[in-house]
């Protein structure tokens, strides 16, 4: 990657703005674009070599628009890393081979019809591809033996139907059509490649082959709608060859991760305590013979995000906790807890770790830096970072980042991430971005904050304070605290949002006439809540596909058994129609004098884009303030493609400069230039 050098960001070249004169070195979207990151990490056998994929974005206006591709990298542990598959390619679920000869990916190349499982020798040559479906591969596992693997993919629609979609009948019946994904296993050591369906009620996602080779653990869901995926994931434990359910593991609620003990006794996991549960964040492990899961931490104010098996006895796992992260380990009995690594400045978000134990590859983000691969040597006391895919960023001056805790006006304890101006002046006070995580069950740690959608060191570099507020109902505090907001939504989750502004205020940081709030999907709902309920506290709003009308959202969204489970505990017929209505945004559409900028993906079905389309309208009709409408055409719940990204990046900074800083009134032009400014 070409080193950047120092940048003069005029406003982004957008038309109709005040021009400003900013830092030569502060972070700008058009970098934010480039940015790189390490994604899967997955470490060989006998914990030498590291295998891991490196997110590459497209460059806006040069290459081909869609989203990032995804290249293959190997590190050695002398930190030396070397690229072997790059380009315009998209690698996924790395592996090793059982004997650690090769490494395996998902990808579709070439005249690949369907995502395809290749095989990469490590010592040279090139990638074959060993298996292709009918239908796309979107998960796999090896044989301990490495002569079979067993694989996920969609049952094809027969061919008398796909013949009628070639004559134009290519309706769609919602919920209905959808295939279900199963089971199979294909024989990978002869010439020829002989795949059998394993008969397993339901559809298939997590996969995972037993140490000895006869069994498999299956994560089946009644149906393949995202609901089910969400809410009835349960553990199934299948006989190979035969294809019979030998055990069952009653878990309940969400669920995360699965992985065998060495010794195949025993399976751990990572499951939501109930089925009222926000997040699996549970450390639970269970007999292969099946049964009730046991919580290894239960009462932990925490979530575990990864886990791997140290040996036949000991879990090792990362735990978050409050805006931190560390990794641990704990015997499979819930005993002789250890910190291997405390709360320090990674944030870490992958684990790997060797079967010979010899060593381990983490995955983390910083505030000085987004996600890296690191290395840990058995012995270490701290790892050690492997790859610097962005060395531009040493040349950018960022905004001092710190946690903070504040408290709610009914005396909760809450956390948060502040991001200070990077030219703050002592006693000044300056105009706040408020960035409003999604979910709710979900959080932010004290790592890298900066994307397309989240104005971070960008908005730093333009003299904002940016505030990310962990608001009651997040994760990271444990099962009681991400509880909280159950049934109330829009309500004491959303007061705490203005009381981490009263607290930037009273300590003398932020202006309070220049506050803008933003943030996406649940997030999203609170800067339409922020525009309208609390519009006398927001100068500016930016809603991403976020929720504005709760009684249309709960007819419209895919998720609204998880919506029931895990945030209502209602539903608006018993007697609750006033109660979702009162907590919808367009309720008091009318008190808004908020400058408010909509956007959101046209394919979006966890928020349907009428919620946008609804706000827009709601407000447009009372003509108190003004509003823009910005959609993403074959965008789902978020953005993937880079022009897409770019372009909403763009707006969100033209929007918040403009009402917060600039000269306000009018919205500012809706034209764009994506050209970078620069020498």
């Amino acid at each position: 990657m070409k080193t950047m050098v120092a940048v003069f960001w005029s406003f982004f070249l957008i038309q109709g703005s005040v021009p400003v004169q900013a830092a030569q070195d502060v972070l700008t979207p058009h970098q934010v674009a480039r940015i790189r990151t390490v994604g899967e990490a997955v470490i060989a056998p006998d914990g030498g070599l590291i295998a891991y994929t490196v997110s590459v974005p497209r460059a806006p206006l040069v290459d081909e628009d869609g989203p990032s591709w995804a290249e293959l990298h190997v590190a050695s542990p002398d930190g030396t890393s070397r690229p072997f598959v790059t380009g315009k390619v998209n690698v996924g679920r790395v592996a090793w081979t059982p004997d650690g000869k090769a490494i395996s990916f998902l990808a579709r190349r070439g005249a690949d019809r369907t995502t395809s499982l290749y095989l990469l020798p490590v010592d040279g040559g090139e990638a074959r591809r060993i298996l292709q479906h009918d239908t796309d591969i979107s998960g796999y596992a090896w044989s301990p033996d490495g002569r079979q693997v067993a694989f996920l993919a969609a049952e094809p629609a027969p061919e008398a139907r796909l013949k009628l979609r070639e004559k134009g009948f290519n309706q769609e019946i919602y919920e209905e059509d959808v295939p279900f994904v199963r089971v199979w296993i294909a024989n990978t050591d002869g010439a020829t490649t002989k795949t059998r369906k394993l008969q397993i009620e339901g559809s298939a996602s997590e996969l995972r082959w037993a140490p000895e080779g006869s069994r498999i653990a299956v994560a089946v869901a009644p149906t393949p709608l995202v609901d089910d995926s969400y809410m009835q994931r349960r553990v199934r434990i299948v006989d190979t060859e035969a294809g019979v359910v030998l055990a069952r593991v009653a878990n309940t609620g969400k669920l995360g991760t699965v992985v065998w003990s060495p010794d195949g006794k025993n399976l751990a996991l990572i499951s939501a305590a109930d089925i009222n549960d926000p997040s699996a964040g549970r450390l639970m492990v269970v007999p292969a013979t099946g049964g009730a899961p046991r919580d290894l931490l239960p009462g932990c104010k925490c979530d575990v995000t990864d886990l791997a098996w140290q040996n036949a006895d000991t879990i090792v796992y990362v735990r978050q906790a409050g805006v931190g992260t560390s990794l641990e380990t704990i015997q499979r009995d819930g005993f002789s807890p250890k910190t291997i690594l405390a709360s320090g400045p990674e944030i870490y978000t992958g684990l790997s770790i060797s079967r010979s134990d010899r060593a381990l590859a983490l995955v983390a983000h910083a505030p000085t830096h987004p996600a890296e691969l690191y290395r840990m040597n058995q012995g270490d006391t701290t790892p050690r970072p492997m790859t610097n895919s962005n060395p531009w960023l040493s040349e950018v001056h960022l905004g001092r980042q710190e946690a903070l805790t504040y408290r709610a006006r009914d005396g909760v304890e809450l956390e948060g991430i502040l991001i200070h101006p990077t030219d703050e002046q002592a006693g000044q006070r300056y105009p706040l971005i408020l960035a409003v995580h999604g979910g709710p069950e979900s959080h932010y740690a004290n790592g890298w904050l900066t994307d397309y959608s989240s104005p971070g060191q960008m908005a730093a570099g333009r003299g904002f304070a940016v505030f990310y507020p962990n608001y009651r109902g997040s994760t990271g505090r444990g099962v009681n605290f991400s509880r909280l907001s159950r049934g109330d939504p829009a309500g004491k989750e959303f007061d705490d949002l203005v009381d981490g502004v009263d607290h930037l205020v009273n300590a003398g940081l932020v202006d309070r006439t220049k506050v803008g709030i933003t943030g996406g999907s649940y997030g999203g709902y609170a800067s339409a809540w922020g525009a309208t309920y609390y519009s006398d506290r927001f100068a500016a709003s930016v809603m991403f596909v976020g929720i504005s009308d709760e009684i249309s959202k709960q007819g419209s969204t895919d998720i609204p058994w998880e919506m029931y489970y895990v945030h209502l505990g209602y539903w608006p017929w018993d007697r609750m129609w006033m109660k979702t209505l009162e907590r919808s945004p367009i309720y008091y559409a009318g008190q808004s004098h908020t400058p408010t900028l909509i956007l959101g993906g046209t394919d979006d079905r966890r928020v349907p884009p009428g919620q946008s389309l609804e706000m827009y309208r709601h407000l447009k009709l009372r003509g108190k303030a003004p509003v823009r409408l910005v959609r993403y055409p074959g965008e789902q719940h978020g953005n993937r493609r880079a022009a897409s990204r770019l372009d909403y990046c763009l707006r969100m900074m033209q929007w918040m400069e403009h009402y917060l800083t600039g000269p306000g009134g009018a919205p500012p032009a809706f034209e764009l230039s994506y050209e970078e400014s620069g020498n």
